[in-house]
């Protein structure tokens, strides 16, 4: 049975513990790691040949992997040619291919006696001394063609019982009385503890003699190619140009709604799928480029926390006012060194989520970028993949410890897919600005996207239909001004604002004049404005402040001009903030009581009205001591009857036996339930009353509703009118007047039962 490398996901974690070489390995390739644990395999310092033969190849096929691992300080050859390793890398892999320790590991706690008898029934003669004897038997088990010779004369039982331990379905421990164990334990072919009980281990050299000179450690030199299909610098360069502007052109409408309402964040952190699903809809947006955006603003400090609000900061309004280009190359920075993979949207266990949660480092997700692109770049000139997505068949050749996102349909769909929309990967090719992101060269990133997104622009064409059409990614400013005059409705390669009164009755509010407006216009656009758009601004105008609203704790009103031009010049009233709004009505900002008490002070003789308008009749109220029951007054003597002594004295008795609370059903002590439903729903719940079980037994029984007061699972109370009742302990099943459907009810979260 060949054995069981160890996986690359418990490489990763293993690699966890060994930070020197954590970085080295996750920038390697596939056959890299699969040349390091096939050498780390190997007696150290292991000759070249050997490493060769167990891989199934030649020089030549190693020598690349050979001279990655070397560039990187992690294998050297020494002047005999023997490769070594740093014990870092060494120890990245517990058991190398599954083969398990080497012969000179087991033995080494092996007595000088014991190694002699073995190396005896190996035929060997090593001297006396310990060290020459577990030398010699190391040297014996080495000899790949030795350890043939050795199999080949092993009795059938010796070879049975080999491959059981071979085979870990089959192994159920070991001890010394069997023939075939006895022969395999004689020449070191397993290897038990010094008390000859416990673990048999085979020694490494014993597996590879077993598996046969045909079997080899995995060795893939060359990366799979993905379905092909031709294309042209050209057409590379246009799609990617047309992804990268459209890409800049929604963070820079994503990121102005932010500024205009901060992004509401949960309480548990990060931003939920409702109010990703609210900036989508207002941005026009799918949900992964939100992400994308929210992602990579949050990384270059574009937006950050400020209590529970996700807002933009300071940086923005300088990035807002970059070329689109600039604009581009910040975030495709970001998205370049983020520790996840922004677009994942669930986890292993399907559950949403949230963005921006300030999650870990993930070494691997950044691996996935990195693979994908270098995947793209692997691809002969003038062929690209026939779907991007199948560009991460080959991510894990590139990265093998890259992360995989659990809801990716297919491997690493999701980096791909982010690839495609910053315009780094297009028609399934690397573009240059994936190359320079590759090739980690900042200038060329920024000439790149100069020249493939244009210039913001500044100027725009309004049309009769009352639309004002801007070709390309508007300026800033020009964005902001139809932001404040219009409605925008479309975000693509061009964008689309429409005027109407209720889009410019907003800048009149915000301090436009109708004059201004115009102006603005102008200056943006090379033709005249349509007549219809000047008509629409003159009527917003003429209709704009004709019912004028103003701030008032009480109004004063009377016949007497002359009385209200007085009270309103009175010093005495300043405090009231008297203001004159027609000749017969003053506001006032102080409450009616204070007002009128300040009136009065002053010498005039005010009224309050109601609400009716009616004037308030005001009488001094009387205060009275409310009397306690014992001094409430007595009837006179003559009119009373005299109380009968004995039915008192009956009375006070049966009073004071009774309990104070009713009893409660015990079928035992002859007080039995009303019914059996009482009987059951009491046994049901710890929480109801017997009035309630008792109300909600009528209720089942008689098919009545019934109103509940109700905790539901989240945690929330909620009152529900249930009718059409039916009970199955421990659960109460109706129909939902609230909800309109059937529902089921536990009945041990019903807090209370009310009549319906």
């Amino acid at each position: 049975m060949a054995p069981d490398p160890l996986s690359l996901g418990e490489l990763a974690e293993r690699l966890q513990r060994i930070g020197s070489v954590v970085d080295a390995l996750n920038k390697l390739p596939l056959p890299c790691l699969q040349l390091a644990q096939t050498l780390a395999a190997l007696p150290q310092p292991a000759p070249r040949t050997a490493l060769e033969t167990l891989l199934g190849t030649d020089a030549q096929g190693i020598s690349a992997a050979l001279d990655t691992l070397t560039a990187q300080a992690l294998v050297w050859p020494d002047p005999a040619g023997r490769l070594h390793m740093t014990p870092a890398l060494r120890g990245a892999w517990e058991s190398p291919l599954g083969l398990g320790q080497g012969v000179a590991e087991l033995l080494a706690a092996v007595t000088s006696a014991e190694l002699g008898r073995t190396a005896t029934k190996l035929g060997l003669k090593p001297g006396t001394r310990r060290q020459d004897r577990l030398d010699a038997i190391v040297a014996h088990h080495q000899d790949p063609h030795t350890m043939l010779d050795l199999l080949a004369s092993a009795p059938p039982s010796a070879r049975e019982a080999l491959a059981r331990l071979l085979d870990p379905e089959e192994y159920h421990g070991i001890g010394r009385s069997g023939t075939g164990e006895h022969w395999l334990l004689e020449r070191a072919l397993i290897v038990v503890d010094q008390w000859g009980y416990g673990t048999a281990h085979v020694p490494a050299e014993a597996r590879l003699a077993q598996y046969g000179p045909d079997w080899h450690a995995p060795f893939d030199p060359q990366p799979p190619t993905p379905a092909l299909a031709a294309v042209t610098e050209d057409e590379i360069e246009r799609e990617a140009a047309a992804a990268s502007t459209s890409f800049a052109g929604q963070a820079a409408v994503l990121l102005a709604r932010c500024a205009e309402r901060p992004v509401a964040a949960l309480k548990s952190g990060g931003v939920g799928a409702r109010e990703l699903a609210r900036l989508g809809k207002d941005s026009g947006c799918e949900e992964a480029v939100v992400r994308l955006v929210l992602e990579c603003a949050y990384a270059t400090g574009l937006v950050e926390y400020e209590g529970t609000d996700l807002a933009v900061t300071d940086a923005y309004d300088a990035w807002a006012s970059w070329e689109p280009a600039e604009r581009l190359v910040l975030l495709l920075r970001a998205w370049w060194l983020l520790g996840l993979t922004p677009t994942s949207s669930r986890d292993e266990d399907g559950k949403a989520v949230p963005a921006v949660r300030r999650a870990a480092h993930c070494t691997g997700c950044a691996a996935a970028r990195q693979g994908v692109l270098n995947a793209a770049a692997s691809l002969p000139p003038g062929r690209g993949a026939r779907k991007v997505a199948d560009l991460g068949s080959s991510v894990s050749w590139f990265r093998p410890l890259a992360d995989e996102l659990p809801d990716d349909a297919t491997p690493f769909a999701s980096v791909a897919r982010e690839a495609e929309l910053l315009g780094t990967v297009a028609r399934g090719a690397l573009t240059p600005l994936g190359s320079a992101l590759l090739g980690q060269d900042p200038a060329a990133l920024r000439d790149h996207a100069r020249r493939l997104l244009p210039e913001a622009t500044d100027r725009a064409r309004i049309g009769t239909d009352l639309t004002a059409v801007v070709t390309g990614t508007p300026t800033a400013q020009l964005a902001a001004l139809f932001d404040s005059l219009a409605d925008r409705e479309t975000r693509s390669a061009a964008s689309v604002w429409r005027f109407s009164p209720a889009s410019l009755r907003r800048a009149l509010d915000a301090g436009h004049t109708p004059d201004r407006i115009e102006a603005d216009l102008c200056e943006v656009t090379d033709a005249a404005l349509p007549q219809a758009l000047g008509y629409l601004i003159a009527d917003a105008a003429r209709r704009h402040g004709r019912i004028r609203l103003s701030p008032a704790a009480c109004v004063l009103v009377s016949e007497d001009t002359a009385l209200l031009v007085e009270v309103a010049a009175h010093r005495g009233l300043t405090r009231l903030g008297l203001r004159s709004v027609a000749p017969t009505v003053l506001l006032c900002r102080a409450e009616p009581d204070a007002a009128l008490a300040a009136l009065r002070t002053a010498g005039y003789s005010p009224v309050a009205t109601a609400d009716d308008g009616a004037v308030r009749v005001e009488r001094p109220g009387r205060r009275r001591v409310s009397q306690p029951a014992a001094a409430t007054a007595t009837v006179p003597a003559a009119r009373r009857s005299p109380p009968d002594a004995g039915r008192t004295a009956d009375l006070a008795a049966r009073l004071l036996a009774a309990p104070d609370h009713a009893p409660q059903p015990c079928p035992d002590a002859g007080v039995p339930y009303g019914s059996d439903t009482e009987e059951i729903l009491d046994g049901s719940t710890d929480v109801l009353t017997l009035a309630d079980v008792r109300q909600l037994a009528y209720a089942i029984d008689e098919g009545e509703p019934i109103t509940i007061e109700y905790i539901a699972a989240s945690g929330s109370r909620t009152v529900r009118t249930v009718s059409e009742l039916d009970f199955d302990p421990p659960y109460l099943y109706g129909y939902c007047h609230l909800r309109q459907d059937n529902r089921v009810f536990a009945l041990s979260r019903i807090q209370a039962v009310l009549p319906a």
